[in-house]
C-alpha cells in the first residue's frame, strides 16, 4: 500500500464521522460502500489516503457530494444549517471496515 504521508492530525481532520442512515446502510449492504462526513476542504485523494491509513483497507473509488445546508425556521427567526461534504467510499473486494474495533 502506498503511503501519501498524511500525519495523524491531518488524517483525523479529513474524516469527521461515519454517516449511519438507511441510505448509507443500504449502500454498505449492496455495494461494499461506506459513507463518511468529511472536511469541506478534503479532496478525493485526501479521503482515500485517510481511510486507507485509518482502517488498513484498500479503497477502490471515492465519490464526494457537497450537501447544501437547509434554511430552517426557529419560531420567528430563520436560521441556516451549515453546508457539509460527504464521501461514498467503495472498498476493494475482501476489504471491510469494522467500526466497533476502531479506536481514535
Amino acid at each position: 500500500m502506498k503511503s501519501s504521508g498524511l500525519s495523524k492530525d491531518k488524517l483525523y481532520q479529513v474524516l469527521i464521522a461515519p454517516i449511519v442512515t438507511e441510505k448509507s446502510t443500504h449502500a454498505a449492504e449492496s455495494g461494499d460502500q461506506v459513507v463518511f462526513q468529511v472536511a469541506t476542504s478534503a479532496t478525493r485523494n485526501d479521503v482515500k489516503s485517510a481511510v486507507e491509513q485509518a482502517f488498513d483497507v484498500e479503497v477502490e473509488a471515492v465519490k464526494i457530494l457537497n450537501v447544501k445546508g437547509k434554511t430552517k425556521r426557529f419560531g420567528r427567526a430563520t436560521g441556516h444549517r451549515s453546508d457539509r461534504k460527504k464521501a461514498y467510499i467503495r472498498l476493494k473486494e475482501g476489504s471491510d471496515i469494522d467500526f466497533a474495533e476502531f479506536q481514535a
